[in-house]
């Protein structure tokens, strides 16, 4: 009850001088050691350690100075304890190392996956470190169509070889697209002739049927499960011999016109419709 017979409350204390300190910014004032005030007064404290030690360098110095002065043998300079460091290279590397792990764990923690669930082409070593240089013949390259277990699948297209196996079903005995693993069909993947375009003979296709090999190139170079394994040496292609003609005379005839240019070698531009599916 000691309220009603004091409302206005009782007068705050001041503080005690045992709880003052002088003022870290202002020399000419004091405040309190509270918990508000302890970051300021702390890097006060470590400013003048730093200053205590820098004028203990100095004066380190100075007596190497007069020894070296006097002929007197010292030992190598001493750096300034005190001066700022800069980061260099270990250092710079340092910090990337560490914010790898950072996230690879923080990945772990909250996905499950160091990688944050990430499955694609560059979390392969693989890709890194590619097997690029095996050279295939093309007798070589047929055994590897599945009729031997033991064996990858391999298919070509325009001279690279990639690793299919990942899709076994797919590529292997008794799937869809079998017949298009041990052979270089660049050819079909233009034109959609896979039972008779099954060769790496690119002349006489048209433009677009010509980005359509490069799509299927890029498409299984860049392929989250297949790798570059090589490349099928060809025998050189006879320029007498004939063109393969195209399954479907009548985009035969829209993008080989014989009117015009009748040249077979002509790119001109005609319309491919390759019915193979982009989850090959």
């Amino acid at each position: 009850m000691s309220w009603i017979w004091n409302p206005d409350g009782d007068a705050p204390k001041p503080p005690t001088e045992d709880n003052m300190t002088q003022d870290p910014s202002d020399p000419t004032r004091k405040v309190t050691k509270k918990a508000a005030n302890q970051p300021f007064l702390a890097h006060k404290q470590y400013r003048e350690k730093q200053e205590q030690e820098h004028l203990a360098w100095l004066e380190r110095n100075r007596e190497r100075e007069e020894k070296l002065a006097r002929g007197e043998e010292v030992g190598p300079a001493e750096e300034d304890p005190t001066a700022e460091q800069e980061v260099g290279f270990l250092g710079l590397l340092k910090f990337i190392v560490y914010l790898i792990l950072i996230i690879v764990i923080a990945g772990k923690f909250f996905t499950g996956s160091f990688l944050w669930e990430y499955d694609g082409k560059w979390a392969r070593l693989k890709t890194y470190w590619p097997q690029n240089g095996r050279l295939f013949s093309e007798t070589y390259l047929a055994t590897f169509d599945g009729r031997d277990p033991a064996k990858p699948l391999y298919l070509a297209i325009d001279g690279d070889v990639f690793d299919v196996s990942s899709s076994s079903r797919t590529y292997g005995p008794g799937g869809p697209y079998h017949h298009m693993v041990g052979v270089d069909a660049a050819r079909s993947f233009g034109t959609g002739c896979f039972a008779t375009h099954r060769t790496h003979d690119l002349r006489g296709l048209t433009d677009d049927e010509l980005r359509g090999v490069q799509h299927w190139k890029k498409f299984f170079a860049e392929h989250k499960t297949y790798y570059k394994v090589g490349r099928v040496l060809h025998h050189p292609i006879d320029p007498t011999s004939p063109i393969p003609k195209h399954c479907d005379a009548k985009k035969e005839q829209k993008g080989h016109p014989t009117t015009g240019n009748s040249n077979p070698m002509s790119h001109s531009k005609g319309n491919s419709e390759v019915p193979i599916r982009e989850e090959l």
